[in-house]
């Protein structure tokens, strides 16, 4: 018995069947055949992609973008910091231990 394996597909790929259900020039098992696609998984993307669409134009997307991109570079530069701060303190258990071999 073989198992199944999960095909993954891209987002272009993903946008083009969701795109061509919205259309609906064709039906939900037209396009399962066409694409070898689950019809459910179809209606999923279609769903997912009407769902989305009106954040695609909205200035709450950009902000959204922009708080991650703010957040990214928060962490970022907290990460540095300790980078240092640790790079510091090994410096320092290095003297002491020395300080200690020597008396």
């Amino acid at each position: 018995m073989a198992k199944s394996m999960r095909r993954s597909h891209d987002g272009a790929f993903k946008a083009r069947v969701a795109l061509e259900a919205v259309k609906g020039e064709k039906t939900m098992a037209q396009l399962s055949s066409e694409y070898g696609v689950h019809p459910n998984q179809i209606r999923q993307w279609r769903q997912r992609l009407l769902d989305e669409l009106p954040d695609v134009f909205s200035d709450r997307r950009q902000k959204q973008e922009s708080e991650g991109e703010e957040m990214t570079s928060e962490l970022y530069r907290q990460i540095g910091q300790l980078k240092v701060e640790l790079e510091w303190v090994k410096k320092k258990s290095q003297q002491l231990q020395l300080n200690r071999k020597k008396r």
